[in-house]
């Protein structure tokens, strides 16, 4: 297309300088560049003080395993932590049955290699439950930038195809807008692990390691954008 100044042409189609509107369209499907797990950790005992240290020895163990695995782990975050009572359900005034304490952790990998492994050591954990893996591109991944340049490439596909059928040509470009050029990432369903009621980190008997296959993620982007073409051969 010849790049033509935009004050030459009015702002809206004419006869002599007629305008067409096109969408352009892409879909990518892309190996995911991260995943992660929520892990939840839980206490609980008629002695608050016990409940609270209980808690803290399974988060620091918890902890002290998923940094073990080193440079694969990305990122580590501490979510939701409570401490709650469970009240009796008889007899009056607000006596204490059980004391109730969790602390929600949340691991983000790059390296996959050894994520099956690390989550069900970390189930087979005291009172350590697993959710995930979600997977996900990162928000600056260049599969964007390719669905984009795609969709680009689309519309401007589009339009001379459409102005080819008038006996016509683009000849400039006067609009394009971008309509969720995001990608729209799907995740795989989440593991849920539970843990069992004792075992701790470290146990004779290895966990089984789990084989997690990635989830494709899908990077959609959309465009509209408006051409003037010469005057169609009607």
């Amino acid at each position: 297309m010849n790049a033509v100044p935009p004050a030459s042409f009015p702002p809206h189609g004419t006869p002599d300088a007629p305008r067409i509107a096109v969408r352009g369209e892409a879909l990518l499907e892309v190996d995911p560049e991260i995943a992660r797990i929520t892990v939840a950790v839980r206490a609980r005992g008629t002695d608050r003080r016990a409940a609270l240290e209980d808690l803290t020895r399974r988060n620091t163990t918890a902890v002290e395993l998923i940094k073990s695995y080193g440079d694969a782990v990305e990122k580590l975050e501490t979510g939701l932590f409570s401490i709650s009572p469970e009240l009796t359900r008889r007899g009056r005034g607000e006596q204490v049955r059980a004391y109730h304490g969790q602390v929600h952790l949340e691991a983000e990998f790059s390296d996959f290699t050894a994520l099956g492994e690390l989550t069900t050591r970390l189930a087979d954990l005291e009172l350590t439950s697993v959710s995930g893996p979600w997977w996900a591109l990162r928000p600056g991944s260049p599969a964007h930038g390719e669905a984009r340049r795609r969709a680009v490439r689309e519309a401007v596909k589009r339009a001379r195809e459409y102005a080819d059928a008038l006996g016509a040509r683009p000849v400039a470009l006067v609009e394009l807008s971008d309509i969720g050029a995001e990608g729209v990432q799907t995740y795989g369903a989440p593991l849920m692990a539970g843990s069992r009621a004792g075992g701790a980190y470290g146990s004779a008997e290895a966990a089984p390691e789990l084989d997690l296959e990635p989830r494709r993620q899908t990077v959609r982007a959309e465009v509209n954008a408006r051409f003037v073409i010469t005057p169609p051969e009607l």
